[in-house]
């Protein structure tokens, strides 16, 4: 197995504080210092240097940080081949980790789950709510197995080497008033007729608040923010009681509300990208590749229901 106190010289790399590295890793900074130490003393090399209050990798650091990653990924290759012996996709069995997004498992991870249970009988979906910043960290952890993600600013890019990512769903955005509003059009609106208006928006940390701020920005506007809240039935809440508007991603469904649903002009219409993320090196692992394809198929079956009149009313 591969040694877990590289993982902690790779977090610190991302991190740059023991301290940042000590609570990303749900560690004490000394515990996160004990074993860094330990590994520099058993590769018989100096890691870190001190530079005021923060520490610098040196030249060795980022030697072993170029092997780690190299490691890792021919492990989790090792762990994949070692799987398949004699077995297939269909021959899947244990326990299957995901995380992400409440939106993203709600649409498709508990779909996917369902899926599996009838194909797979032998796989134990796990299912755990995260920001996708931490679904990257719990990958990293090996303490989840696939991960259905947002892109956004602080994600690592589809180039990175830890990572294997896909492209699953695109999910437009529509905008969200109440029944009555001047907006509530069912022709549609350009984003930038919303420029006036009270937002209803999740808080900073939320995947969705930088999707919101630069649709608004590409829009020619900088939203008026009245109200921060973090669930979707709270922010249709008050939408319905005249607080504001928002933006609704369109796989979210609408609870029984005086709200309307607006679908958005324009170029270009706000959107959100939901990838696949996996450990590199691990997606031939039949139960990894089990998920993987249930998120496809389920994916693939929500696009069909939304470009159904009934389903969606709003036209593309």
């Amino acid at each position: 197995m591969i040694d877990h106190r590289l993982h902690v010289l790779q977090a610190l790399a991302e991190h740059g504080t023991v301290t940042a590295t000590a609570g990303a890793l749900h560690l004490t900074p000394s515990a996160v210092s004990q074993q860094l130490r330990l590994l520099a003393r058993d590769l018989g090399v100096e890691l870190l240097r001190p530079e005021g209050r923060r520490v610098r990798l040196t030249p060795a650091a980022h030697v072993v940080l170029r092997h780690a990653d190299a490691l890792r990924v021919q492990w989790e290759a090792a762990q994949a081949e070692l799987a398949q012996q004699g077995a297939s996709t269909q021959d899947a069995r244990g326990p299957l980790r995901m995380c992400g997004v409440s939106s993203a498992l709600a649409a498709l991870g508990a779909p996917a789950a369902a899926r599996l249970r009838g194909t797979h009988p032998l796989v134990e979906s796990l299912i755990v709510e995260e920001e996708s910043a931490e679904c990257y960290r719990m990958l990293l952890a090996d303490e989840t197995d696939v991960a259905l993600v947002l892109p956004g600013p602080d994600a690592p890019p589809v180039t990175d080497a830890r990572f294997e990512q896909a492209p699953l769903l695109t999910d437009r955005q529509d905008l969200l008033v109440p029944e009555g509003h001047r907006l509530a059009r069912p022709e549609g609106v350009e984003l930038a007729e919303a420029a006036g208006e009270s937002w209803i928006v999740k808080k900073p940390n939320n995947d969705t608040y930088p999707l919101v701020m630069a649709a608004c920005t590409a829009a020619g506007f900088t939203p008026r923010i009245t109200h921060q809240v973090k669930e979707w039935y709270a922010v249709s809440s008050l939408v319905a009681e005249g607080f504001g508007i928002c933006l609704m991603p369109r796989i979210v469904p609408l609870p029984q509300q005086a709200v309307t649903r607006v679908p958005l002009r324009g170029t270009p219409v706000p959107t959100r990208r939901f990838l696949t993320a996996v450990r590199r090196g691990s997606a031939a692992h039949p139960l990894v590749a089990a998920g993987l394809q249930a998120l496809r198929e389920a994916a693939k079956a929500h696009t069909g229901a939304s470009a159904s009149p009934r389903a969606d009313p709003c036209p593309e």
